[in-house]
């Protein structure tokens, strides 16, 4: 009775992994055509790619689309148990990092964009011109490389020659060598997000100043412009807590081994991938002129097909 008890509940454990796995393979394939659409549409108008916002906009969801192609392999390396050396992982490792930080220094970049624009709009066409707006993509991904940098710098320099020759599934707890590069790694990421925080909070309160001394179209167009703040802003926070899942899954680990599976898994799709989904939804959907050139660009693809299929 006990053998055919532990036989069921094997298998419900080994369907249950399975479910879970199909449900992110699906999501990311899913969320990753969405991304290379907008991407498109993003190159099929000159107006598109020299508007700061909307350059911006292409940055978020190029690094978005490369976060989620990489979390995945992930994914399936720890699904399929392979492990590899530690340098192997170390590569993957680093366009991980830096795309981790990509996505919410450019919502940064795009409230300050947003604070221009309102608070400052005679300035906004010489600031916000577009090689500027090219020198700060340089700038963002140059200032996402330095946690990385920082991490394996002290990594290598208080770690064992051996370590990097070992065999292991490529996790990132695996760079946690000692408790202390932990604790280090995270107060690294969280000066980042502290001064992120902190620069959105002060726009959001200059826009909304400007917003209520605003009348007629340029009040409408002042709290648009709030909204879409407030949305990095919880975009932004969303990534923030990402940071601190590894410390919650710890503690988990310490109370219940499933426990700490299933709030990984939660973690995994609320923290990973659903912020890689707001940024199509920000601007994908809610702006006008990118909304009407993405309808476009579907009727044409549907139209396109059915020809094809026509003349087949």
């Amino acid at each position: 009775m006990g053998e055919n008890f532990s036989v069921v509940s094997n298998e419900s454990f080994t369907w249950l992994i399975l479910h879970r796995f199909v449900i992110v393979q699906l999501l990311v394939v899913i969320f990753l055509c969405i991304n290379l659409l907008l991407i498109g549409t993003f190159f099929s108008k000159e107006f598109f790619y020299t508007t700061t916002r909307y350059m911006f906009f292409a940055v978020t969801l190029m690094s978005d689309s490369f976060m989620l192609i990489i979390s995945n392999i992930l994914v399936l390396w720890n699904f399929f148990s392979l492990p590899i050396q530690f340098y192997q992982c170390v590569i993957i490792y680093i366009p991980a990092v830096i795309f981790t930080f990509v996505t919410p220094i450019t919502l940064t970049a795009m409230t300050l964009e947003r604070y221009v624009a309102i608070c400052m709009p005679l300035r906004h066409a010489e600031l916000c011109s577009t090689c500027n707006t090219v020198h700060i993509i340089i700038i963002i991904h140059g200032l996402s490389s330095v946690p990385i940098t920082i991490v394996l710098s002290v990594l290598f320099a208080s770690a064992m020659g051996s370590v990097f020759m070992k065999f292991k599934i490529c996790t990132m707890d695996m760079f946690n060598i000692f408790k202390w590069h932990n604790y280090f790694k995270l107060a690294v990421y969280q000066f980042y997000f502290l001064i992120m925080s902190i620069t959105i909070f002060f726009s959001y309160i200059a826009i909304v100043k400007v917003a209520k001394a605003a009348s007629g179209q340029d009040k409408k167009s002042t709290w648009k412009g709030l909204r879409t703040v407030a949305l990095h802003g919880f975009q932004l926070l969303l990534c923030l807590i990402q940071l601190w899942c590894p410390f919650i899954e710890s503690a988990m680990l310490q109370i219940n081994l499933q426990l700490f599976k299933d709030v990984r898994y939660f973690n995994y799709l609320t923290f990973n991938i659903a912020p890689r989904c707001l940024s199509p939804l920000i601007y994908g959907l809610r702006d006008e002129k990118f909304f009407g050139a993405l309808k476009r660009n579907v009727r044409f693809g549907f139209s396109y097909a059915k020809i094809q299929i026509n003349s087949n």
